[in-house]
């Protein structure tokens, strides 16, 4: 299969990042070290390209309609400049995707997909919609980049790039306004670090000058250039899903800890299947643990009980930079998912003990 390029993959390697293939892009993966990244994030602002993304319109008076049918949130409490987390449930008891959708007016929405699963939620979302004329979809994913300026400082160094109020924007909201000397750009309080900062959508052929002005807006605040590993340990310290390793279509939503975003107050696919397992109980959840022996849990090791029988699988682990020990996440027996309850990693032939905790393992 044919790698897909970022627009800007010369910069980056031009920055010394090492590029390697994601999600079907040629992606950078690191600048300098994974752990000068992560805190770089943790403690000042750093900058990624996440281009990969894909982006879609949804346009028309039927639009909110195909949006309910096909999303398990409750997109009806959206108001326009208002970003909800949700999820593409499947037929079978599984999940399409995790997404966000941006109202832009009751009648256009934008939903914010994983690169791996472009083609597929397209394919998806298109096969669900009977609403006629009722709406007009658009695949913008190849004329977008995405940037995430996230840490504790993103609001500061980027605030002289745009006259939004960048420190009153509310976590989940959105402006589309000024950025960089565009128009009309799309700044949004997200994210995927738990440390704060904003993303920015911007088309193509704009999207040098605006990252170019991003890292001319940072230099006082030290912004550097972070690759993929940081963007992982930080999002698993966190307690952040990520599609193909902690859930996919085979795994329930509600066993993902999604039943937050499950609203049974209005019919989407697979609505009735999945309100009757929630009211049967579950037998399996997702859990966060951390390792209190030495070692580093990675993901398929086996998660073991006491005598050493398989009781599940590490779907993401690592060593996290913050906490300075092993952390993952995955699915046990409903009856070891409790805090507190003691999990084994299975790391070649040792069982390395490890503890179930509430999550995020970093407090925001």
């Amino acid at each position: 299969m044919d790698v897909k390029h970022i627009p800007l993959e010369k910069i980056h390697e031009q920055l010394g990042a090492k590029m390697v293939p994601f999600a079907g892009f040629l992606m950078p993966v690191r600048y300098s070290s994974d752990m000068e990244e992560h805190q770089t994030v943790r403690k000042g602002v750093g900058i990624f390209d996440v281009s990969h993304m894909g982006e879609f319109i949804l346009k028309g008076e039927k639009a909110i309609d195909l949006i309910q049918k096909v999303s398990a949130n409750d997109a009806s409490v959206l108001h326009d400049g208002k970003v909800q987390y949700s999820y593409l449930p499947n037929d079978q008891g599984g999940v399409v995707d995790d997404l966000l959708i941006y109202q832009i007016s009751p009648i256009e929405f934008m939903l914010v997909v994983n690169a791996s699963n472009i083609e597929k939620d397209w394919n998806w979302i298109q096969s669900q919609n009977e609403f006629d004329d009722g709406v007009e979809m658009v695949n913008i994913s190849d004329g977008t980049c995405l940037f995430a300026v996230q840490g504790p400082l993103a609001a500061q160094a980027l605030q002289p790039l745009t006259n939004a109020k960048l420190d009153s924007m509310s976590y989940y909201t959105f402006e589309k306004t000024d950025f960089a000397g565009f128009p009309n750009v799309i700044v949004s309080a997200t994210g995927y670090t738990g440390a704060g900062g904003f993303e920015i959508y911007v088309a193509n052929e704009q999207a040098e000058a605006v990252w170019n002005a991003i890292m001319k807006a940072g230099e006082p605040y030290g912004i550097k250039p972070i690759g993929l590993g940081a963007r992982d340990t930080l999002r698993l310290e966190m307690g952040y899903c990520l599609y193909g390793n902690d859930m996919d279509e085979t795994v329930s939503p509600l066993e993902a800890g999604l039943g937050w975003v499950t609203k049974f107050t209005k019919p989407f696919i697979n609505s009735e299947n999945l309100q009757q397992q929630k009211n049967q109980g579950l037998t399996r959840k997702l859990v966060g643990f951390e390792l209190i022996d030495r070692g580093i849990p990675r993901s398929h090791y086996e998660l073991c009980d006491a005598d050493g029988n398989r009781i599940g699988e590490v779907t993401s682990g690592t060593q996290s930079p913050t906490l300075g020990k092993g952390i993952g996440m995955g699915y046990v027996p409903t009856e070891y998912s409790k805090p507190g309850s003691t999990l084994f990693v299975k790391v070649r032939d040792r069982l390395l003990k490890a503890e179930v905790v509430k999550l995020p393992f970093v407090k925001k």
